[in-house]
């Protein structure tokens, strides 16, 4: 699979759990789901690794990736609802 299709199914598979997993409105579209996750992913990945949790590695989608990225991507999505308000 290329990469750039590995980091869209992963920003969706991710974002979507952090929209589901956080309770509360939030009409973002798929596109802006797809962002949160991989931006998201990014943000899980480095958090992550600073405290010693693993290392989110391109190209293998595994639990600890998903779940990695999924946390990144509900810290984003808190802190974008505390901005808003």
């Amino acid at each position: 699979m290329p990469l750039w299709l590995y980091w869209i199914l992963l920003g969706l598979v991710a974002g979507t759990l952090a929209k589901f997993l956080v309770p509360g409105r939030d009409p973002s579209g798929c596109i802006i789901t797809i962002l949160l996750g991989i931006i998201g992913s990014f943000l899980g990945g480095f958090i992550g690794t600073r405290l010693g949790w693993g290392t989110f590695t391109a190209g293998e989608f595994d639990f600890r990736s998903v779940a990695i990225a999924t946390f990144g991507a509900i810290v984003l999505l808190l802190l974008g609802r505390l901005v808003r308000r």
